[in-house]
């Protein structure tokens, strides 16, 4: 095994001047590995008189130079690397040491840049910049935000027809499906029209018949009279008689009775009598026709009545058999379909509902907002499912009350400790003309919006 040692030849002894008593001799082992160690520098002076201290290990601690790595190499290479082990453990000292180098130079660079004043660093100009940037952006939004008031707190409304069937009856065939686009007077719904036909066929075969009753009664109307004008003849004729009779009776009572015959005056006075029963017949027989007639009349009346009532029920039975056919009442858009062919359905019952076309924005503004707010005043709407889009409209009116106010169960503020709470009103939106019949922007009632109305 060649000796681990350098050769004493390799060995540069230092210049007299230069030798360090103190130092320790140029070969040392160290955890059993030679190291060579440089001679030291001789302690120089510092101008103030001190003399610097140095640790003893500061050479060792120092990056190495080229020159001196060079050196190192070359005695390596005279030594041939004795053991592998060795060289290796000075490698990682090399290495360790130029990381040492490195670490110390860029701490060198951090205090370089630590030194330079904060006002000459770019990012304290790029601080400044957006500093004014904003200040200005802050200014323009504040002048013009001064001028509106806004509110999250709003949605689109609109008119919405909740369709029932006025009859109970089975479903028979559904002509639209959701959000179908009907216009007034389309079929929505057709229901089974069995019973409701049979009822109108019912309805008019009472009619047929109290019609018939009616003219029978009207016919007995005009027999009564007949009869009536009959008896009101007899009595005339009954008077004629009554009064010829008493004519003769009274020329024979003025007659001396030795010139008048005693079977001749009885003749006389039993005609009078007989002429005046039969003229009391005759008024009977009037007063008799005369009832007859009122009570035909009022036959007429009753017949009337059923009559009326007949085509009343018809009509029922028409207007029934009508509601089997569910048209639109509105044009607009069918929502909530809640109906299917073969259901049965009773009145009151939804089955779907119909929202107009016509919207607008309700937007509950806080009580501090209407302080400049106005009728007619214009306003830009946005709305959240459209956020490239700006619609115009104008304020219609300003609800006379609160919402709290005409809610179910309003705030009892006598009773109770009171806590004061801003109030919200709401404010009816109206759109401008053709801001809301954009097909390709559906507004359907509940959507969200934000209104801002120009106060200045």
């Amino acid at each position: 095994m060649p000796d681990p040692r350098p050769d004493p030849r390799d060995v540069v002894d230092p210049a007299p001047d230069d030798v360090n008593p103190a130092a320790p001799p140029p070969e040392l082992w160290r955890n059993g590995t030679p190291h060579v160690e440089r001679p030291r520098e001789p302690h120089r002076i510092h101008p103030d008189g001190n003399v610097p201290k140095e640790d003893d290990d500061a050479e060792d601690e120092k990056p190495k130079s080229k020159s001196d790595k060079s050196e190192q190499s070359d005695r390596d290479k005279r030594q041939g690397k004795s053991s592998g082990d060795d060289g290796s453990k000075d490698d990682k000292q090399d290495k360790s040491k130029d990381s040492q180098s490195k670490d110390q130079k860029s701490k060198d660079e951090k205090d370089e840049a630590e030194a330079i004043p904060v006002y000459k660093r770019p990012i304290f100009w790029i601080a400044m910049v957006v500093l004014v940037v904003g200040i200005i952006a802050g200014v323009i939004y504040w002048l013009h935000a001064r001028d509106y008031v806004s509110t999250d707190d709003a949605f689109i409304e609109s008119h919405a027809v909740q369709i029932s069937p006025q009859i109970t009856a089975r479903v028979l065939r559904v002509y639209v499906d959701d959000n179908t686009l009907v216009k007034e007077g389309d079929p929505l719904i057709e229901l089974d029209p069995i019973d409701y036909q049979v009822a109108l066929d019912q309805a008019k075969g009472s009619e047929a018949a109290s019609q018939g009753k009616l003219e029978q009664t009207k016919a007995q109307v005009t027999s009564s009279r007949a009869a009536l004008d009959e008896a009101k003849a007899n009595l005339d004729a009954a008077n004629v008689a009554f009064e010829n009779a008493d004519r003769d009776l009274k020329r024979f009572e003025a007659l001396e009775e030795r010139a008048r015959s005693k079977q001749q005056f009885d003749n006389a006075v039993t005609a009078q009598k007989n002429a005046a029963a039969n003229v009391a017949q005759a008024k009977a027989k009037v007063a008799s026709a005369e009832s007859q007639i009122a009570v035909a009349v009022a036959n007429v009346t009753g017949a009337q009545g059923e009559y009326d009532t007949s085509i009343a029920n018809r009509r029922r039975a028409e207007v029934n058999l009508g509601y089997t056919h569910v048209v639109a009442p509105a044009a607009g858009r069918v929502t909530t379909k809640n109906v299917e062919p073969g259901m049965y359905a009773t009145t009151a019952t939804p089955l779907m509902a119909i929202v107009r076309d016509d919207v607008w924005v309700v937007a509950n503004f806080k009580e501090t907002q209407l302080t400049d707010m106005r009728l007619n005043q214009p306003v830009t709407i946005k709305i959240d499912a459209y956020p490239d889009k700006d619609y115009t409209g104008k304020v219609q009116s300003i609800q006379a009350g609160t919402g709290a106010r005409f809610s179910v169960l309003p705030a009892e503020n006598a009773t109770g400790n009171f806590v004061k709470v801003v109030q919200r009103v709401p404010v009816k939106i109206v759109f401008d003309e053709g801001q809301s019949k954009d097909p390709d922007h559906l507004l359907a009632p509940g959507m969200s919006v934000i209104p801002y109305v120009k106060i200045r």
